[in-house]
């Protein structure tokens, strides 16, 4: 009986379509890449340029501490990072002018007719040596996004719309409007006194 022959696959090029195939997808493909704290330094100062002392009154700044332990401190009162956005929030709007809270300034901002009150408010954050990077970026993300949710609310009050569905200059507008005012310290020991 005769041996019969069956046709097979040629697979011959298939480790060629294989490498080109990997080849396309990491040329194409995009690795995601970890971009770290989004904060602008100021820039150096001229060094001819006289330094003055800038007295800030004491009512405009709130004072965010982080010990060893992860425990925060907003101010004086010892506080949950679920509470501080809106501890935070409070602060910089002041809605009720208290005289405890900060000094509220009314300025003329190009590109909206009047004058607005616009917060003098400083947030200053401390943290140990030995607070953890969790808590402090848990502190971070309520810090901005407490800002974040007062140039919202600004935005709709004066465009109708959500603060990143604005075009450039009108968010311009609304970062005069509701200023981003965080100062950062070295770390130190944050539970003495």
């Amino acid at each position: 009986m005769a041996k019969r022959s069956t046709p097979g696959l040629n697979t011959s090029s298939t480790a060629d379509i294989a490498f080109l195939l990997l080849c396309y997808f990491l040329m194409t493909t995009t690795m995601d890449t970890q971009t770290g704290l989004s904060r602008r330094l100021p820039p150096m100062p001229d060094e001819k340029q006289k330094t003055e002392d800038q007295k800030v009154n004491r009512r405009n700044i709130i004072v965010v501490k982080i010990n060893s332990a992860d425990k925060i401190m907003a101010g004086t009162d010892p506080i949950d990072v679920s509470q501080l956005k809106d501890k935070i929030k409070i602060f910089l709007s002041n809605p009720a002018n208290d005289p405890n809270l900060p000094e509220m300034e009314l300025q003329d901002i190009e590109g909206l007719r009047g004058q607005r009150r616009v917060s003098k408010g400083v947030i200053s954050l401390q943290n140990d040596r030995g607070t953890s990077y969790q808590a402090y970026l848990a502190v971070q993300n309520e810090l901005v996004k407490a800002v974040n949710e007062l140039r919202d609310e600004a935005s709709y009050r004066e465009f109708g719309k959500k603060f990143f569905s604005l075009d450039e200059d009108q968010q311009d507008i609304i970062k005069k409007l509701v200023p981003q005012n965080i100062s950062e310290a070295e770390p130190k020991d944050v539970s003495k006194k």
